[in-house]
């Protein structure tokens, strides 16, 4: 079997990780919403690129995090362009900074964006995967998620959520046939890791054994691996892609 022709969203498609998914699925032959929120000029460069590359996708921009914005956006998928069959919650931001010193409306906006958004786009999209009983989701967790960072209670206590809401659906949605898992990338060369120090970035490349930063692509392989039929019996699973910094569980 083949996920050729199949419909997919990934969300904070425009950019980053998320344009790296957005090509490998594209290239798979998956039809590829691009989700974003203000970056138009992102988001129609990466539907540029796709196209060049003989692929097909389209543009959704809604907020993950407003629940009525996320149902209507759905609805409008499902009319113009079939409803989603894959999904790949990716939506993220930051806003670091000491737990002493957070403030209430930081800690919100990023459990809003990275975990209320999954859960809001998976409510939404798995109604049509049960019915028709085939269905992947895939949510973008974080090494942060697994280890903890000084001056990021906020997005690793998102990125860890993702993991118990990556089993708990898994276990919901297995008698329809519908795989939920996770991907967890390490340290990973983005517009979010670029502002870095050369001193940082040597120090965090210090933790890593394979000595070196990811890059989108490798999160993206993980991605389509778990899209696509050869991970059909593999559902509440997380792959971590981190070069070796974590090799927990």
């Amino acid at each position: 079997m083949t996920i050729q022709g199949k419909t997919a969203l990934v969300t904070g498609g425009s950019r980053g990780i998320g344009r790296a998914v957005c090509l490998r699925l594209a290239a798979m032959g998956v039809v590829v919403g691009i989700n974003y929120v203000g970056n138009r000029e992102a988001a129609e460069e990466t539907l540029a690129t796709i196209k060049d590359l003989g692929g097909s996708g389209f543009l959704c921009q809604f907020d993950v995090a407003d629940a009525s914005g996320v149902q209507e956006s759905f609805k409008q998928i499902g009319a113009e362009h079939g409803v989603v069959e894959i999904l790949v919650n990716n939506a993220g931001i930051t806003r670091d900074g000491l737990m002493a010193r957070m403030k209430e409306d930081d800690w919100d906006k990023v459990l809003d964006t990275n975990l209320k958004g999954a859960f809001l786009c998976s409510k939404a999209a798995m109604r049509a995967m049960m019915k028709n009983r085939w269905g992947r989701i895939i949510n973008i967790s974080s090494v942060i998620g697994f280890l903890g960072n000084a001056g990021q209670v906020n997005y690793a206590s998102a990125k860890a959520g993702l993991v118990g809401l990556t089993k708990s659906m898994a276990r919901e949605l297995a008698p329809r046939s519908v795989t939920v898992n996770c991907v967890a990338p390490g340290y990973i060369v983005t517009d979010m890791t670029s502002g870095l120090g050369e001193d940082i970035q040597q120090a965090i490349k210090a933790q890593i054994p394979l000595g070196t930063l990811g890059t989108p692509e490798d999160v993206a392989a993980a991605v389509a691996f778990l899209a696509g039929e050869d991970a059909a019996y593999m559902t509440g699973q997380t792959l971590h892609v981190n070069g070796g910094m974590y090799m927990g569980n």
